[in-house]
């Protein structure tokens, strides 16, 4: 039996009120997650995109209680990530991108596909699990098939993905909800889809368009935290155990109003953001120049001079260029 999922979130830092991790993790949903793998009767998870090991953490909490296997696959863990896998020995971790490990790992009873949040990239893990399992997925957990990424491309490695592949990616992109080119302010990508929408663009089109033409597979998505989609097959065993779970949650438009209100917010906050670093960069460079002009003897010919010319009193004068680096004792 799974470990209590209160007693996990008692001490899991699930970010989703830190606003320098914006809620990334898929923690953050795991009172939907961790049910889902019991229904399923999961002994063999694989999750990936495991970067930091936020989730894989949570995972492993569950595993314990649940006698499964977890294996990890990142092509560039981080070193938290590194030093959880040394610690422990029912955790498997892949270094190597998730095409590669695909195509060698046993098909497992559920897969977690947090990697990297592209059309092309999804989909080949989807054709890759599908052809694997030779049509008999397992569980299928997907990350961000909401927005940002539901409807537009992102790319960690641009060269990895083929150039028929890419949609046209803009680099150092800023993200704005109802802003489908690239906003001035907002969420920070290294490189994005210029645009959002249009065909082979984004997670989710990925997942519908491999869903499409095949029967007997369901997709239900709940619309928090960036997104989850989850797909099963309709004739397997737990199926039913599934869709009850996911009933109160699929494409809830509640939900859907919150997260949208949510990511606004958050990209606002990051817009701010922006501009207070560009304020304080133009305050360095004004207090540059000022310093500059406080030791400068042109400017102290052009005090005496204006003195002389003023009756006394200076136009602009080192004292008031103290004042305004802060460097004038206080009268």
């Amino acid at each position: 039996m799974a470990a209590p999922i209160s007693d996990i979130a008692t001490y899991a830092e699930l970010r989703g009120d830190d606003a320098d991790r914006v809620g990334h993790s898929l923690g953050n949903l795991i009172e939907i997650v961790f049910p889902l793998l019991d229904a399923v009767g999961a002994r063999s998870v694989v999750e990936i995109g495991s970067y930091a090991g936020d989730l894989t953490r949570l995972i492993l909490d569950w595993a314990t209680g649940a006698e499964a296997h977890v294996t990890a696959v990142d092509p560039d863990p981080r070193p938290e990530l590194i030093e959880l896998g040394e610690r422990h020995e029912e955790l498997e971790l892949i270094r190597g991108t998730s095409h590669e490990a695909l195509r060698d790992i046993p098909v497992p009873d559920a897969v977690i596909i947090d990697g990297d949040h592209n059309y092309y990239t999804v989909r080949e893990e989807l054709r890759l699990i599908d052809q694997r399992a030779r049509e008999e997925i397992p569980l299928i957990l997907l990350h961000d098939v909401c927005w940002p990424h539901g409807r537009r491309d992102v790319y960690y490695a641009p060269g990895r993905i083929p150039p028929e592949d890419r949609r046209r990616p803009a680099r150092s992109a800023r993200l704005f909800p109802g802003n489908h080119g690239i906003a001035e302010g907002g969420l920070p990508y290294p490189w994005a889809a210029a645009h959002e929408g249009g065909p082979r663009n984004g997670v989710l089109t990925a997942v519908e368009d491999f869903v499409e033409g095949r029967e007997g597979l369901r997709l239900a998505i709940v619309p928090a935290f960036f997104g989850l989609g989850v797909l099963w097959r309709e004739d397997a065993p737990w199926s039913g155990e599934v869709a009850e779970i996911l009933e109160q949650w699929d494409r809830n438009p509640v939900l859907a109003r919150l997260e949208a209100n949510r990511v606004y917010h958050l990209a606002t906050r990051y817009v701010r953001r922006s501009e207070i670093l560009e304020l304080r960069e133009r305050s360095r460079v004004y207090e540059g120049v000022l310093r500059l002009m406080l030791n400068s003897r042109a400017f102290a010919v052009g005090e005496r001079l204006s003195r002389l010319r003023k009756g006394g009193r200076a136009a602009f004068s080192r004292e008031l260029v103290r004042r305004a680096l802060g460097d004038a004792e206080p009268r």
